[in-house]
């Protein structure tokens, strides 16, 4: 007997692995649709609370969504035309950059030499800050790639806000009774919500001060690498460190060695401030993620989903982890991906039954 369940639980394990290889499958292939689907929900999820502030204040809901809806075509509209022509411009600039660079790094090579110290040939292949600009140039691109279905999108997100008051209602029409699992599921759309808005506006105090200090010390390009700072402060761990090193490196280009160090002190005073101060404070809370499990599903959600799954990895992955604490034989991966040291009281430890 013992054997046959052993031999029933490896059955079970293949086939669930093989299903999350067809399912991971299909979401690569799918790219595309589900990147602009993810847009719109990040967006509905921003333009939900101002529906529901105007609905409050006796607005109906369909003219509450088209306002909030004819704002996003407003800011979209300036964003694009701004950091539109900055994008061109850094395009066209971008081979006299790349050449200089090089030009720099064979100067400090040549330096190094004259004090007694020489590089190796196939360490300095993996020093190339041209690439860097190559890099950015192509994050960027991404972007425009994901947001270039704009009038689909912002379609979608008109009937995700025209949805988002009744959907309450549905809910409990689906669950029957839901006293328990309601309020949990109540309380994980608020969390992702609270994340989103709050990171937003962190993300947008970031771009601003960024691109304000890079303005003062005269970098070329001051709104393009705002506009970076704000939308990589949403890629945990690594982004506000991608964000600042082609800035840095054009400061260097431009000014040299002293601006240069200028400008990443900006960066870093920001991001210390911002992130490590008001955004811890402004949370209250942490994510109820491991650290480890941060930085992996920046990986995986990234190499899955292009920049849009390396921006969304955290709410993504709190959905993932909400949805296995809500089944008995998945509660153990919720177990996993929750902190370093789960609390004695939370559902996945206690409940067996389910919420």
């Amino acid at each position: 007997m013992t054997e046959q369940n052993h031999f029933q639980k490896g059955i079970r394990f293949l086939v669930v692995a093989a299903a999350l290889v067809i399912i991971i499958g299909g979401i690569n292939q799918a790219q595309s649709v589900l990147v602009a689907f993810l847009v719109a929900v990040f967006f509905a999820i921003l333009g939900t609370p101002p529906v529901l502030w105007l609905e409050r204040k006796r607005i109906p809901n369909v003219v509450a969504v088209l306002l909030v809806i004819a704002g996003m075509i407003f800011i979209l509209m300036i964003i694009g035309a701004i950091v539109g022509a900055s994008i061109n411009s850094f395009y066209a600039e971008l081979p006299s950059y790349q050449t200089r660079l090089q030009e720099q790094t064979s100067a400090l090579k040549s330096f190094l030499a004259t004090k007694g110290i020489r590089v190796d040939k196939y360490l300095l292949g993996f020093v190339r800050p041209a690439a860097v600009m190559n890099l950015t140039a192509g994050l960027l691109a991404g972007v425009g790639s994901a947001l270039s279905n704009i009038f689909l999108i912002l379609l979608t997100v008109a009937f995700i806000l025209f949805e988002a008051s009744s959907f309450p209602v549905k809910l409990r029409a689906v669950l029957g009774d839901p006293r328990q699992r309601f309020p949990q599921f109540t309380r994980f759309v608020s969390d992702i919500e609270r994340y989103m808005v709050i990171k937003t506006l962190i993300s947008l105090a970031t771009g601003i001060l960024i691109g304000t200090w890079l303005f003062i010390l005269g970098v070329d390009f001051p709104v393009l690498w705002g506009f970076l700072a704000f939308l990589l402060n949403y890629v945990p761990n690594v982004g506000s460190t991608i964000a600042a090193v082609p800035a840095v490196l054009l400061a260097l280009v431009q000014f040299g060695i002293g601006r240069a160090i200028m400008a990443a002190a900006g960066y870093m005073a920001v991001n210390f401030i911002l992130d490590n101060v008001i955004e811890t404070k402004l949370m209250g809370q942490k994510l109820g993620l491991s650290s480890l499990v941060v930085f992996l599903s920046l990986i995986f959600w990234g190499s899955l989903l292009g920049p849009v799954g390396m921006v969304l990895c955290i709410p993504l992955t709190m959905t993932l982890k909400f949805a296995c604490e809500n089944n008995a034989g998945t509660r153990w991966i919720a177990v996993l991906l929750g902190p370093e040291t789960p609390l004695e009281n939370t559902p996945a430890l206690t409940n067996k039954e389910g919420l």
